[in-house]
């Protein structure tokens, strides 16, 4: 049986087995998908990528500890929307905003969602979108990407992040409103102010409340 024939699983325990070739048939697999979360989390290139070797190097290393209680994929994103999360947390002492990425390598051709609001033949709202999303919570932020940005349910979002799926479902809620109130002007270019944080935090939870 050759690589490409194999299920994920089968290369995984290969690879713990001593297959020297058998990750890197993983990683070919799936990369596409783990870079659109690795770059969409953290919205510089430069950062996604070390965010994305270091998941890789762990998954690597922590192979033989996989239990089967996800699929291979689900272990996978997890592992990397933890490193861009603690690559998050590392720079919030020193908090910079960070140019939005303005493309996508060849190898992000086949990713699966679309960006949210942001027709591809509009760089200026695609950008808008990207600093919005950057400008939310961590947390809201990586349920948003994973569930509305690369379109995974919300329970497979819950394993990724490790959480309750209600919690997905809260956290996209005030996502979803925060993201309303800073893209306001796309709807209305004629009014360019935004509502500050704190009146989009008030509008979802009346949102949580009346569910």
């Amino acid at each position: 049986m050759t690589h490409s024939t194999r299920s994920d699983a089968e290369l995984l325990r290969a690879h713990v087995d001593g297959d020297r070739h058998a990750f890197g048939e993983l990683f070919h697999r799936h990369r596409d998908r783990l870079w659109a979360v690795a770059i969409r989390t953290l919205t510089d290139r430069e950062e996604a990528a070390d965010a994305l070797q270091d998941a890789l190097l762990n998954a690597h290393r922590s192979a033989h500890r996989f239990r089967g209680d996800s699929a291979v994929t689900t272990w996978l994103h997890r592992i990397v929307v933890n490193a861009c999360l603690d690559r998050i947390r590392r720079r919030q002492a020193h908090p910079t905003v960070p140019l939005p990425d303005s493309g996508r390598p060849d190898d992000e051709r086949s990713v699966r969602g679309v960006e949210p609001a942001a027709p591809a033949t509009d760089h200026d709202t695609a950008l808008d979108v990207r600093q919005a999303l950057s400008q939310l919570p961590e947390e809201q932020r990586s349920a948003l990407i994973l569930v509305d940005v690369q379109g995974y349910p919300v329970a497979e979002a819950a394993v990724m992040l490790g959480v309750a799926e209600g919690t997905i479902k809260s956290r996209c809620a005030r996502g979803r409103v925060r993201l309303a109130t800073m893209l306001g002007h796309l709807r209305n270019p004629a009014t360019s102010s935004r509502v500050g944080s704190s009146k989009a935090d008030a509008r979802a939870a009346k949102v949580e409340e009346s569910k």
